[in-house]
């Protein structure tokens, strides 16, 4: 009972071995101000995670979007319908291939 209202009382943090409590407060205060910033560190880059994520999502769809106009702009058939309103047309006769002999 005595060593209860001791300890309510604080006496251990005010007797002369008092230094020794002390240190082993400030101790326990800074290993746990230590792993709370640890937690809100880790919490940080999960949301930076999720956030680069959902970036990569939109960029991921405005790649394929992208791929998919080129891919039609490439295409011969719509080459000449764009080249045909200028007065281009496909030639009538086949290339003729040039080689060099080498002496």
């Amino acid at each position: 009972m005595n060593r209860i209202r001791s300890i309510l009382n604080i006496e251990f943090l005010i007797k002369e071995d008092a230094f020794r409590n002390w240190r082993m407060i400030l101790f326990v205060s800074v290993l746990a101000i230590i792993m709370i910033s640890s937690g809100h560190s880790a919490d940080r880059k999960i949301f930076k995670i999720a956030a680069l994520n959902s970036e990569i999502r939109l960029l991921k769809g405005d790649f394929v979007e992208g791929k998919k106009t080129l891919l039609t702009l490439r295409k011969e058939t719509f080459i000449t319908q764009i080249l045909s309103t200028k007065g281009i047309g496909p030639a009538s006769t086949p290339p003729i291939k040039i080689t060099f002999e080498d002496e």
